[in-house]
């Protein structure tokens, strides 16, 4: 519940003006919205008039759903176990890609940054579930390999891709931070923090103009929150009723900052209010809470009601590969590595006796060699060639400036 008061105007202001209570702006959303802008549009000139704007002391009020972890079963939300199995599966594929690529980074097959989705896989995994793949457009920042594993893109590729080959995603230019499948929705990876908020919007606008249901999932972490782009596109997302998810992926630190010690209002749900748009807090940590919680904001979303989701996670390894992590101690990490995802949900499977141990062994060793393919195929790949350095940078075949 959160409660906010506007300050007390003056004895003489109040003396002159409406003597009226406490108003409450419980109204909905659009109700709200049409009384603000008037008849008239958005020029004002049958809007609401200045001197008519209440001074009176307002009180706002807003209760934001919470998904907790291990609160809902496979069965809750018609999941086969085949289908839990999968995601399982999957969750493995991006942990075992992360490790690798930690390792090739190491050896220099992979240049420039490396920002690794390790502990993170919940969150990846339950929105590729609870959205419709290919349909709808997904798109990120820089730590996107998880999300564009979840969503479809090959080991292979996504390998490739950041070895700068031209078996990759986007032909080897645009690495690590520039996933990109047009084909599962996955528009980017993009490396300018909270820069690709207004396109994540936008896209929902394109959806609702065009008029095809589809919706728009973006992913920012806790860090983007300060950057002014991300509150101007929230803005236009409730004014224009986007079909819009805008996911927070806040694991705590940013690039190694506490949130606690970065910002005013660390809850960052909070915001929603004041941009007159739904929100909803969830554990990430859990794959089950994280489908349900979107299959609920894709809801909404598809009804026009952007929704603002604070999804609390924790990334197991640094902000990047040059971090010495020295913002946290060991007995923090030690203590949310028992929230591990992938083993929550094995714990799930084996408890609820929808695999075995033994299988599951052998489907995380699957898992090893696909990986390790997808490394010997990128190594083989060959580099773009130089002549292709403007190729894919306009729709136009024939742009002129590229002659």
């Amino acid at each position: 519940m959160a409660t906010a008061k506007a300050a007390r105007p003056s004895a003489a202001r109040a003396a002159a003006g409406d003597a009226s209570s406490n108003a409450s702006t419980s109204a909905p959303r659009r109700a709200r919205k049409t009384e603000a802008h008037g008849e008239a549009g958005g020029d004002g000139a049958q809007g609401v008039a200045p001197s008519a704007i209440r001074e009176e002391a307002v009180v706002i009020t807003a209760t934001v759903p919470s998904y907790p972890a291990d609160a809902y079963t496979h069965g809750e939300l018609g999941l086969t176990a085949d289908g839990l199995t999968a995601m399982y599966r999957n969750m493995l594929l991006q942990r075992r890609f992360e490790e690798r690529a930690a390792q090739m980074y190491g050896k220099q097959k992979i240049a420039g940054f490396l920002h690794l989705y390790i502990g993170q896989e919940a969150v990846s995994t339950g929105a590729a579930t609870a959205i419709e793949v290919g349909k709808d457009s997904v798109i990120t920042a820089y730590r996107d390999h998880g999300i564009g594993l979840a969503l479809g893109m090959t080991a292979r590729e996504g390998m490739a891709e950041m070895f700068g080959r031209v078996g990759g995603s986007s032909h080897g230019k645009g690495g690590s931070m520039h996933f990109f499948k047009e084909s599962v929705g996955m528009y980017g990876g993009h490396g300018i923090v909270g820069g690709h908020v207004p396109v994540g919007v936008g896209m929902a606008f394109a959806h609702k103009y065009k008029g095809d249901g589809g919706l728009s999932l973006t992913f920012l972490g806790d860090g983007a929150v300060g950057q002014g782009a991300v509150h101007e596109a929230l803005n236009l997302a409730g004014l224009f009723d986007c079909p819009a998810i805008v996911v927070i992926e806040n694991n705590g630190y940013a690039m190694g900052t506490s949130i606690q010690r970065a910002f005013s209002q660390p809850e960052f749900v909070r915001l929603a209010v004041g941009y007159g748009i739904d929100a909803m807090i969830v554990n990430g940590m859990d794959v089950l809470t994280v489908t349900k919680a979107l299959r609920d904001a894709a809801a909404l979303a598809r009804a026009g009601k952007p929704v603002l989701v604070e999804m609390r996670t924790y990334r197991y390894r640094g902000h990047s590969m040059s971090d010495p992590q020295k913002y946290r101690t060991k007995e923090e990490l030690d203590a949310k590595k028992e929230e591990d995802p992938i083993l929550r949900l094995k714990a799930y499977l084996l408890e609820h006796k929808l695999s075995t141990n033994e299988a599951l062994d052998a489907l995380d060793e699957e898992v090893k060699a696909e990986v390790l393919d997808a490394v010997e195929f990128a190594d083989a790949s060959p580099l773009p060639a130089l002549e292709d350095a403007y190729a894919d940078v306009y729709v136009q075949q024939d742009y002129p400036f590229l002659k």
